[in-house]
């Protein structure tokens, strides 16, 4: 299969079990910097920081769920890859031909799959998973797929 240009893997993932001790290790030891924080634990997720490094542009987000989540899942040390993102045109109709091919769609509420980040930015969040189980964050929101911005999902 061919990479489509109306995609591409945007970061990677990982849960952690104290954000803040994770965002400043992230930053003192690997000199990465938070680009964006959110905090969907009151719709059923969890907070988030997306860091970025500076000279290669590689990103990480680091998630973090309470107890009691559908999400917060037993942490096993090594094994805490919560999922990649890839940035779509619409999450929609990505799933819906990944949905055809066979590949398990993950059912997200309403309340986390449409996120109204402001009067003039609304997101879209859905997740796929691959043959092993990994979970594969799916996302769009009103930009259309452009050249690569490290500093924006």
């Amino acid at each position: 299969m061919q990479h489509s240009p109306s995609m591409y893997i945007s970061y990677f993932g990982i849960r952690v079990t104290d954000l803040e001790r994770s965002i400043r290790f992230y930053q003192e030891v690997f000199g990465l910097r938070v680009v964006r924080k959110g905090d969907f634990s009151e719709k059923g997720g969890g907070k988030y920081a997306l860091l970025r490094d500076a000279v290669s542009g590689q990103r990480i987000e680091l998630n973090w769920y309470a107890d009691g989540s559908r999400y917060a899942v037993k942490y096993e040390p090594g094994e805490g890859l919560d999922h990649i993102g890839v940035k779509v045109d619409s999450v929609a109709e990505m799933q819906k031909r990944l949905a055809g091919k066979g590949i398990e769609i993950v059912s997200l509420p309403e309340t986390l799959s449409t996120q109204h980040l402001s009067s003039t930015f609304t997101m879209h969040i859905g997740f796929v998973k691959d043959p092993d189980g990994n979970w594969i964050g799916l996302y769009d929101h009103d930009r259309p797929v452009q050249p690569y911005d490290p500093d924006s999902y």
